[in-house]
């Protein structure tokens, strides 16, 4: 239902213009990130003045991306006088030191639910190698039982990874991580909405949030570390009472992370082995490069934008200086319009008036009778 109360998204990668607009116009509710806010606060017409309510939404989350400088750098240009409320789905010791600092007495809310994956959610975990785990997802793919899927990675180079092998098998992927810039990840998710892309490959932060219908599947190609994202991860899937699909790859070194995934939702999950899948095959590249190589390529890189940068510079100073050309000679300077030299009105008064006479006037020194 439409309620009576205004608002605005307050988030960067897009003009800031009607973020600007919401702010000099006011409004009832203002949703923002906190790099944009403080965006905004360099300039006089962000004053939050009326302020009543603020909301830390998903606190935890925010310290994990290292938002927490940003949060106090918020607070600063908020008025004393508010009530503050803190949600979080866990309650680190920085957390509740923040706690401490913004909230005065403050009551503690603690909802005890069990979460648990939804009923509607088959699960199942596929054992294997790390570096199988790409060509078994593409075999999976290639069976046609995946309609469109969610593909979750531990980190945003296994993201990219991921990403441009399925693009180079003519997969239509698109990719969403926190690399990615305001503008590509609202296309990469419009586009897996209308059917564009079939599989969504994503970081678990970026993915908070995303709300697609009717999502057959979710593929857990990282083990979560922790069992909460296990639960947010496949909750993406088997919404508003339909079934869904979600898929664990686990290699043996994930096998600790799997046990705890199992022991927080009491159930153990069926393993499943994929009957026309070579298990003993040796993949043709590795999915990851090892940080120290990663590391290497871009030193490489810069040294050879050096090294050219060098040679052209080398190239330029060796060259022959080119000749000046020739001062060319003043040119006289011409009389404003309206304006005769002084030779030229020299020459006019003695042709137009008789020697020793004014111009249009009697002779000097003589008197009209």
């Amino acid at each position: 239902m439409h309620t009576p109360l205004s608002g605005a998204a307050i988030y960067g990668g897009v003009g800031m213009g009607p973020q600007e607009h919401a702010f000099r116009n006011g409004v009832d509710v203002l949703v923002a990130t906190p790099g944009r806010l403080l965006d905004h606060f360099q300039y006089g017409y962000a004053k939050l003045e009326g302020l009543e309510i603020l909301v830390l939404d998903e606190a935890d989350r925010m310290l994990d991306m290292g938002f927490l400088p940003d949060i106090r750098r918020v607070l600063r240009h908020l008025p004393p006088k508010l009530q503050t409320l803190f949600f979080s789905a866990t309650l680190p010791q920085p957390i509740v030191e923040l706690s401490r600092e913004m909230l005065k007495n403050p009551a503690t809310i603690s909802i005890e639910r069990k979460s648990a994956p939804a009923t509607g959610i088959t699960q199942s975990v596929f054992p294997v190698s790390q570096d199988l785990k790409l060509p078994l997802l593409e075999t999976l793919l290639k069976r046609g039982e995946i309609q469109n899927a969610i593909v979750f990675t531990r980190t945003k180079h296994r993201a990219n990874r991921v990403f441009e092998q399925l693009e180079r098998h003519k997969v239509r992927v698109a990719r969403i991580h926190g690399n990615r810039s305001q503008a590509q990840r609202t296309d990469a998710l419009a586009g897996f909405k209308n059917g564009r892309y079939q599989i969504l490959v994503a970081t678990d932060i970026a993915a908070r949030g995303i709300d697609v219908e009717a999502l057959s599947h979710v593929v857990n190609f990282d083990v979560p570390g922790m069992p909460e994202d296990y639960i947010h991860r496949v909750g993406r899937t088997a919404r508003a009472e339909l079934t869904g699909d979600a898929m664990t790859f686990v290699a043996p070194d994930e096998e600790n992370d799997l046990r705890a995934i199992e022991r927080a939702i009491s159930k153990r999950l069926p393993r499943i082995t994929v009957p026309d899948f070579d298990y003993a095959r040796k993949p043709a590249e590795k999915l990851e490069i090892p940080i120290q190589e990663r590391i290497a390529a871009i030193r490489a890189r810069k040294a050879d934008d050096r090294a050219r940068a060098k040679a052209k510079a080398e190239r330029r100073g060796a060259a022959p200086a080119p000749a000046r050309k020739p001062a060319a000679a003043a040119r006289p300077q011409l009389p404003s319009r309206g304006q005769a030299s002084t030779g030229q009105a020299r020459r006019d008064r003695s042709t137009s008036s008789p020697s020793g006479s004014r111009p249009g006037g009697s002779p000097r020194g003589s008197r009209r009778h």
